[in-house]
């Protein structure tokens, strides 16, 4: 018997499996991540047991625990005139053009960087997706998404609330609705981060560069000594 969980692009579920599989050896965890697109069809199917999601997503017939919230970024290619931006609003991007949604997040990303527009995605999937050719910049303005914790209400037992209480870093006796939870990242301090990941990446690709020889004279060769004690040793010499 496996507790079979499902998860969305952009959550990273190793911790809570980690703890999970030293609480519960027991009861092993299964983990498959799924397109956006279908990430309540092995919940509804009965071929899985719970889910992280994104919302919005039909909750009828559901138990659903909000979790925590995504900040917007836009993607855009790495020679884009706002690219340079620390962050930016929904107004900034007026005009631009959008480039063609992909079921497949890295399949967008990658349409982004061929030239065709930009991208609105969460932080944790331009993260996930991220390479050379493009940046992502936060959204001021641009709503949040949310990731959610939902199963089927026939399947509520006590695998599940234990797993939920992992989760969300409480006992398993701790109430459903205890308001322990992180708050949302504030725009301005996710702008700071994100810009300091840009800057970290490009310092990291530019290791190596203007960077000389160690050492002293030409060749590799100690510099000759000057002073004091090059001019008593001279004088030993010529005796």
């Amino acid at each position: 018997m496996t507790l079979r969980l499902r998860y969305v692009a952009g959550v990273s579920p190793s911790k809570w499996l980690r703890v999970w599989n030293d609480l519960r050896p027991d009861l092993p965890l299964e983990a498959i991540v799924v397109e956006e697109s279908e990430q309540l069809d092995a919940l509804v199917a009965g071929e899985a047991d719970i889910a992280f999601v994104r919302l919005p997503v039909d909750t009828e017939d559901m138990h659903a625990v909000a979790l925590w919230e995504e900040l917007a970024v836009v993607v855009l290619p790495k020679e884009h005139p706002l690219a340079e931006a620390e962050s930016l609003t929904l107004a900034d991007l007026e005009g631009e053009t959008l480039a063609p949604v992909q079921d497949d997040p890295a399949m967008t990303i990658e349409l982004v960087a061929a030239g065709t527009g930009h991208a609105i995605v969460p932080h944790s999937v331009a993260r996930l997706h991220r390479r050379k050719d493009v940046v992502a910049i936060p959204v001021t303005d641009a709503p949040p998404t949310q990731i959610s914790l939902v199963w089927p209400r026939e399947r509520d037992d006590a695998d599940i609330q234990q797993f939920v209480a992992v989760v969300r870093g409480r006992s398993a006796k701790s109430s459903r609705g205890s308001a322990d939870d992180p708050p949302p990242m504030k725009p301005a301090k996710a702008a700071k981060l994100a810009a300091a990941e840009r800057r970290a990446a490009a310092a990291k690709s530019g290791d190596g560069k203007g960077k000389g020889k160690k050492g002293g004279a030409k060749g590799g060769r100690p510099a000759p000594r000057t002073g004091a004690g090059a001019k008593q040793r001279s004088r030993r010499r010529g005796r």
